[in-house]
């Protein structure tokens, strides 16, 4: 983690950190903290958290002035606060220290943006350099749409969205209240379909939209395709990382977790609080119950129940898949084991002829 020092802006000392997130602190309740940063990184005027307790060694060699740690943690010598969640802590302290921090965000309609004349825009929104709005699109109250952004004919934007630079919103295109979608993500492209005819692939045309409900968060370079007919749905909460890729008539339920360089085929279904961890891959058509978690490169070609975790390509049950690698690293043992035994025969054949 990059540490970030906020001396120009704030400093609080850890009774204070200690009050603000109810923690318990034991040490010294006169350190002063103006910064924090990694448990690694940390310097004594910075504080750092530690959220899983098989790292606790590293208590013993941060330089940080203040850990969050688990409650059940102690280390003599050292100031914490002893939290329930740390991590969570931790966020709740840096949002503490930003909140005093140079605002970058765009105010007003700048003059090089294009607003077409039909185009609705909330009070207190704010427009970026060069961005285009185009007829009928519907921009909420609040709402920040940064420099060289793009939202098509009839798109609508709900209240205190904000859409980073470079991000394409195409035609028709709906966001929910307090989305965000970060730089270089395209929104409402067109699915990937095509017949055959005569020897050629011909376009499928798609005429669906996309669907993003409130809370969502999008990070860069997102590609989420529109319905061939209907939506393409990302359910109320849910949080997808860089690099995903969201095929037409998907639809994500509420509060899922979508992870790096993940691609979902079209026509795939996913309940609440599902997990997809980095470079997963979904075929289509399938359904992923509620609480189901993929780990990282899996590859998933059947539906999953409700809670199930998987592991491998293809995926199989997370605890067949450790034992099926497990044996896969013993093979050269199984196979001289194999050798033995076959000697060990044919010796004791040997004997009863």
């Amino acid at each position: 983690m990059k540490a970030v020092n906020n001396s120009s802006l704030m400093q609080m000392s850890v009774s204070d950190i200690a009050r603000l997130v109810k923690g318990e602190l034991a040490g010294d309740a006169a350190v002063v903290i103006s910064g924090f940063s990694g448990i690694k990184e940390a310097k004594k005027n910075e504080l750092t958290f530690l959220s899983n307790p098989k790292y606790e060694p590293l208590l013993l060699d941060t330089q940080a002035g203040v850990v969050l740690v688990p409650r059940q943690i102690n280390c003599p010598g050292k100031t914490l606060i002893r939290v329930d969640n740390p991590s969570l802590s931790f966020a709740q302290v840096v949002n503490h220290f930003l909140k005093d921090a140079p605002d970058y965000k765009p105010s007003g309609i700048h003059p090089t943006s294009v607003i077409a004349a039909t185009a609705k825009l909330g009070s207190k929104v704010a427009i970026g350099a060069h961005a285009v709005i185009e007829e009928g699109a519907v921009i909420g109250e609040g709402s920040v749409i940064y420099a060289n952004s793009y939202v098509g004919h009839g798109a609508q934007v709900g209240r205190d969205c904000l859409i980073y630079p470079n991000v394409v919103l195409r035609e028709k295109v709906v966001l929910g209240n307090r989305v965000i979608i970060h730089s270089g993500s395209v929104i409402g492209s067109d699915g990937y379909g095509y017949v055959i005819s005569d020897g050629r692939h011909l376009k499928i045309p798609q005429v669906g939209t996309v669907l993003v409900e409130d809370d969502v968060e999008i990070g860069a370079n997102v590609t989420i395709d529109r319905a061939r007919f209907d939506k393409t749905i990302i359910g109320e909460g849910t949080k997808i990382d860089n690099l995903v890729q969201i095929a037409h008539n998907v639809i994500i339920g509420k509060h899922c977790l979508i992870v790096a360089q993940s691609g979902i085929a079209g026509s795939t279904k996913l309940g609440n609080y599902v997990i997809l961890a980095a470079q997963t891959g979904l075929v289509g058509h399938l359904e992923i119950g509620d609480g189901a978690i993929v780990l990282a490169q899996s590859g998933v070609s059947k539906s999953l129940k409700a809670g199930e975790q998987v592991f491998g390509s293809p995926a199989h049950p997370f605890k067949d898949a450790l034992r099926n690698n497990a044996h896969i690293q013993r093979l050269d043992k199984y196979v001289e084991m194999i050798k033995d035994l076959k000697k060990r025969i044919e010796e004791l054949e040997k004997k009863t002829i």
